[in-house]
């Protein structure tokens, strides 16, 4: 699946989601992205992005209570019956923790 991510927006999913949206940015290969929401002052994800839609990335952010944490992740899209993305990311942190998280795409 060829997906250009350029401009897209995508926000937590599931029943405990918080509130967030992350806006994407892609030129190439090359994928970045800014994140903000509820428990998110703000942050960054940087990374690659392979033909078949696969993000891989490192992020960094810094947490309503002031706390920055960073980590990689690699995120596998699916396609979702009305058309938008759907990203199951598997990512860890710096401090170990690891964890699956899910973004679905923001209709226009």
């Amino acid at each position: 699946m060829r997906i250009d991510y350029d401009g897209r927006r995508f926000a937590p999913a599931g029943p405990d989601a918080e509130p967030a949206e992350g806006h994407y940015h892609q030129d190439g290969d090359l994928l970045w992205a800014e994140f903000s929401g509820v428990n998110v002052r703000t942050g960054r994800l940087v990374g690659t992005c392979h033909p078949d839609g696969t993000i891989d990335a490192a992020y960094c952010l810094v947490s309503k209570d002031g706390v920055s944490v960073a980590g990689a992740c690699v995120s596998s899209p699916t396609l979702l019956p009305d058309g938008r993305i759907r990203l199951v990311e598997h990512w860890q942190r710096l401090d170990g923790s690891t964890g699956v998280s899910y973004v679905e795409e923001v209709p226009p």
